[in-house]
This record gives structure tokens, sequence and C-alpha cells, in this order.
């Protein structure tokens, strides 16, 4: 699940992380009055900050034909101007798709002087099975391009995930960076706040871009997470009624919420042959297999291991809820799953949905003999298939159609 901007460094915070100060505002009006009350404070310039699910905010284009998602001004008169030519408009830029997003909250924050822009994250490490802390000077841009282009300047250090990142870690990190002097500390106590904030939160991912060396009114140096983005891991949400509170469905896809009702994990993409299949590892290789054959997959539909007929009959609702998709194929290997629930799934799918769209079906494993005797006996119209290869292509001849 993903949260904004507001949300994750409302986080960071908590677990010690420095951050602007400022609040989200849904109306120009507030936002004029958070602007009042930063400037009274003796902040000289403001930030006003759309808060999407997206990032490149700063260059995107909202369809209004006002350009930028993020905005600098001097003025509270000027952060109202800017927050009323944001909220309730779309903003388009390279991560939304031309369809974009509809600004709902902008967030106040005061800008500090930067002096320098760095980029800090911790994630988790699949090949170590570890946390892994990711810091560098080349911060205010994406970190793929940094990889591809300065892949010497990522600095990683691995976390033990029984003690967590020690004192010295983040010292270490810190140094890396070029801090010297007090920084090294305040840097220390940076990367510890980050690594306390994805471990509690049970995070995927905790991203500060920028991470930024500041000047202050006293014309010290200090750190400031000027940006942030957090993802959080949806199988250990229950454990946080805090952090499921934060889910904006506005910013979500509406097929993809109506899976997540049904337990079903759904994707959304561009193609026209919708998948239906057990296991994540299996979805994968089935898109794999229709675009070597020329098709193009319209959803990753992940039904798990061990899908009930109520939940067959979801998935294909919400598959033909796409005007894209042109044929499906279902692609199943039982192992828990029971291939014979499977056809009855979708048989009652079928005749519920009055599917008209070819269907190819290739069922292996647990019980296969009796799901496909249920599937030939039953007056649905389903191309049968011996193999993934044979499922694919068959799926797309039918819609090439």
């Amino acid at each position: 699940m993903n949260i904004h901007e507001f949300q994750a460094k409302e986080l960071l915070a908590q677990h010690g992380v420095v951050i602007p100060p400022g609040q989200v505002c849904a109306s120009p009006d507030s936002a004029r009055q958070v602007a009042e009350q930063l400037l009274a404070q003796g902040w000289k310039l403001l930030a006003v900050k759309s808060q999407i699910h997206a990032g490149g905010r700063g260059k995107g284009t909202f369809k209004s034909g006002f350009h930028g998602g993020v905005k600098l001004c001097q003025t509270a008169a000027d952060v109202f101007e800017m927050a009323k030519a944001m909220l309730g408009n779309v903003l388009v830029t390279k991560q939304t798709g031309p369809e974009g997003r509809v600004v709902n909250q902008v967030l106040v924050v005061g800008a500090p002087a930067i002096k320098k822009e760095l980029y800090a994250a911790v994630l988790l490490d699949r090949a170590a099975s570890r946390p892994i802390v990711m810091a560098s000077t080349e911060g205010g841009v994406d970190i793929e391009e940094v990889a591809a282009k300065h892949p010497k300047k990522i600095i990683k250090e691995t976390v033990n995930p029984a003690v967590g990142l020690m004192p010295y870690q983040g010292r270490k990190l810190a140094f890396a960076l070029g801090f010297r002097g007090e920084l090294i500390a305040a840097g220390a106590r940076q990367f510890a706040g980050l690594y306390k904030t994805w471990w509690e939160c049970d995070a995927s991912m905790v991203e500060i871009n920028p991470l930024c060396i500041i000047a202050t009114p006293e014309g010290k140096e200090a750190l400031m997470a000027v940006d942030a983005k957090m993802s959080l891991d949806d199988n250990a949400l229950y454990r946080h009624p805090n952090l499921q509170a934060m889910r904006d469905l506005a910013e979500e896809a509406p097929l993809e919420i109506e899976a997540s009702k049904f337990n079903l994990n759904y994707i959304k993409l561009d193609g026209n042959i919708a998948c239906l299949v057990n296991g994540a590892g299996l979805a994968m290789a089935t898109m794999d297999i229709i675009q070597h054959y020329g098709g193009q997959p319209a959803n990753f539909l992940d039904v798990g291991g061990g899908a009930s007929k109520e939940q067959v009959t979801a998935a294909f609702k919400i598959i033909l809820s796409d005007p894209n998709v042109k044929g499906i194929l279902v692609n199943i290997f039982g192992g828990i799953m029971d291939c014979n629930i499977i056809a009855a799934g979708i048989i009652s799918a079928v005749r519920e949905t009055g599917l008209k769209l070819p269907l190819v079906v290739r069922l292996e494993g647990n019980n296969v003999v009796a799901g496909r005797q249920a599937l030939a006996q039953s007056p649905v119209a389903v191309i049968s298939a011996d193999s993934m290869a044979d499922a694919a292509q068959k799926v797309v001849r039918a819609v090439a159609k």
C-alpha cells in the first residue's frame, strides 16, 4: 500500500527524522491560513506540493494547462493562488500515465535554504535476505538514473535484523556522504530514524529524496527530509490499524480496490488478453508467454493457492469490467488448489456474466481429471489447452480473429 508524502513524513518524524513544518490542506483558504502561520514563524519561502501517489510532480502538467505540481511561494496570497490552481484538477506526470490523477490535497510547508541534495532509503535486499540502507550524494533525481549512470555513487549498508542499524553504521554512511563535524552525528540520527520507520511500520520501502543539507537561520548546517516516499507491506497491515487508516482509495484503480475485497491480487495492464492464474510466479510466466506469442496481457491476476468458487466468479467479473479485454486465459496448476473447484467457478462465472469472449483454459495438477471432465460436460464454450505454450498460442489466435 502506498501513502502520501505528508503521511510518510509524519511517520518519519515520529521516529526522529527532521522534516519541514507544514500541514496538508484540502482548500485554498486552509492553504492560505497555514502559509500565514509559517510566515509568522519566520519562514521566508514556502512550498505548495500536490499530494498524489506518483513521482515527477514538479515537472508535471495539469489538464487545465497549469504547469507544475510543486510551486515555491513567498506570500500567503501566492500560496492561495497555487493551491486554487492545483486542487480539484488532474495532474499528469511521467508516472501517472496520460489519464493523470486528481489532486484532492496539497501540502504547504516551509522551504529551507538547500545547500546540497542527497538520497537515502531502506528496503529489503532479497538476495541477502536482509534489510539494506542505501544512500547517495546524487539526490533529487530518480535512483534508477543514478544506478545507470553513476553506480559507484550508491552506498549500501546491510543490516542484521536481529540488532537493527547500529550507531557505527549510521556514522559510516554519514562519513561516506561527506559529512563532517556535527553533521556526522546528525546524519547517524537521521539514518537511525529512517531505519526505525521502515522496521516499525513493516514497510516495503522508505525513501527520502532529497535528504538535504540546509542552512539554518543561525548560519549553521543541518539535515532535513524535504521529500519522502513510502510503501507498506499489505501482508502486515493487519498489525497496523493506524496505517490502514492512511489508505487513500481515490488514488487506487477501482478494479484493484474491488479485487482486494475478495483477497485477489489484481493489477490492470494495457493489453487485451486477461489472465486468471494461481500463484504470482505462474502469473508472471503466463504474461511472459502471452507476449512471447505476440499477445498483450490485460492484467496480472493471482487468485492465490486456495481460491474458492466465489473468488473465481469475482475474478471473472473484475476481468470483464475492463473494456479492453478481448479474450481470457485461465492457467491453473493445482497444488493446494483443487482444479475441480476452479472448473466449477469458471462454469458459474460464465453463466452469471453471460461471457461471449474466447475463453482458453489450461488445468493441471490436483484433481485435474474431475476438473476437465466438469468443463467438458458443461454447456460452457471453453477452448481446452494441454500446456502453457498451447494455451498462449490458442488465446492469441482467438483474440486476433
